[in-house]
């Protein structure tokens, strides 16, 4: 597979089959994605993965309290405006018409939205913290790596789905995973095999026409 074809096939999967992924393909993956690029090579990225006892563990301890906590950024920023807003909405309409879940259903949205905690049944769960101290360049490649990351597994007819929803729960993962007060959590990662039966896997997402968002000059 080449890196456009890998780069056509990702797609967030949000429900897997219970399929085990091996400790050893994990670990390739974790160190093939570490050539990713940061600036002046600070390589700011620290990653655990889970599975078997511990993640069922640590998702039952977020199940629990199922209000969250208070996020430590903002995913999202407040009074988001357009087109971003636009781009959002529609993600989401486009997510529960998969599902046929109307947007007046809250209670069927809430369910959905809970299965984030159990990495919608991926049998891997991911998270990536960084030091407190550093800037938006660093999450930034963070952001590479976790892209890298991503496609090393389509690679490997793995599929994934990069959760920044964990946002809700800082203070409960790092705590399972003890990891101190300096490091803050950017996002978790569900990976393993899509179940290719489920009807929410067939959403792809929309993306604006090239003329929207790009500019060639001098060309």
């Amino acid at each position: 597979m080449n890196v456009t074809d890998a780069v056509a096939a990702r797609v967030s999967i949000r429900a897997f089959k219970p399929d085990p992924v091996s400790g050893a393909v994990v670990r390739e993956m974790l160190e093939a994605a570490q050539r990713a690029p940061s600036g002046g090579n600070l390589q700011p990225w620290r990653v655990f993965a889970l599975t078997g006892q511990p993640l069922e563990a640590l998702k039952a301890k977020v199940a629990a309290n199922i209000g969250g906590e208070e996020p430590q950024y903002d995913v999202y920023p407040p009074d988001l405006w357009d087109p971003f807003r636009t781009r959002r909405f529609q993600c989401g309409e486009d997510l529960y018409a998969t599902i046929d879940i109307p947007r007046e259903d809250r209670p069927a949205r809430l369910r959905q939205l809970f299965k984030n905690t159990q990495f919608f049944g991926a049998p891997v769960g991911l998270f990536f913290f960084l030091d407190r101290k550093l800037g938006p360049p660093q999450w930034a490649d963070v952001g590479m790596y976790m892209q890298s990351l991503m496609l090393l597994a389509v690679e490997r007819g793995l599929a994934t789905c990069a959760q920044e929803f964990w946002a809700r729960y800082p203070t409960a993962v790092a705590d399972s995973l003890g990891v101190a007060d300096d490091h803050i959590l950017f996002s978790g990662m569900a990976l393993g095999y899509a179940d290719e039966d489920a009807p929410i896997n067939a959403l792809r997402t929309r993306r604006d026409p090239f003329d929207v968002w790009a500019e060639m000059r001098g060309f």
